[in-house]
């Protein structure tokens, strides 16, 4: 009987705990929510420098996205993407910037690196950002999850975007920005 139950036990804490998962992923600021204003640490080509998103708001929409850590193969690739795609966002009037835990001389690196000095990273050193965000790590909050946002030059979110996956975040800021721009000229 004990058998039988140790495994019951197992699986209803399993469930617990994806249960727990599901409702810290999608904990997420939606579209019409206010983007919270940040400043921060950023880094642009391996030159550091404060980042201001209420400044950069005033030049166009800003392409928001958030990842657990750099040099990590998903983050990587993700960086790789956005690169490449930098040219199509402005396009559009948009700029991008990732926000990470990691220190501003890991970005330093990264930004030339891996996003190729193409786009901007911060530093979120005092862990303000991503909890302002929602995009915390379920049960490791000061880690950032792999969560993107649209934010129009108004300051409200008009598109989010979860998926520990890198595959789509740029695929679909891409078109969220683009069906926005389609009716806001």
């Amino acid at each position: 009987m004990k058998r039988a139950f140790i495994p019951m036990t197992l699986a209803a804490v399993m469930s617990a705990g994806f249960a727990l998962y599901s409702l810290s992923a999608s904990a997420t600021l939606k579209p019409g929510d206010e983007a919270p204003p940040f400043t921060a640490q950023a880094s642009l080509g391996g030159k550091t420098y404060t980042y201001s998103l209420t400044e950069q708001l005033k030049k166009g929409p800003v392409v928001l996205y958030f990842y657990p850590a750099a040099f990590t193969k998903g983050c990587t690739i993700e960086a790789h993407e956005f690169a490449d795609a930098v040219d199509e966002y402005k396009k559009y009037g948009a700029t991008v910037i990732g926000v990470s835990h990691d220190n501003i001389d890991t970005l330093t690196k990264f930004s030339v690196s891996e996003c190729r000095s193409k786009f901007p990273v911060a530093a979120d050193a005092d862990s303000k950002v991503i909890p302002a965000y929602d995009a915390g790590m379920p049960l490791h909050n000061s880690m950032a999850n792999r969560v993107s946002y649209v934010i129009a030059p108004d300051g409200k979110i008009i598109y989010e975007y979860t998926s520990l996956s890198p595959e789509k975040h740029v695929e679909n800021t891409l078109k969220a920005l683009k069906d926005w721009a389609d009716t806001h000229k």
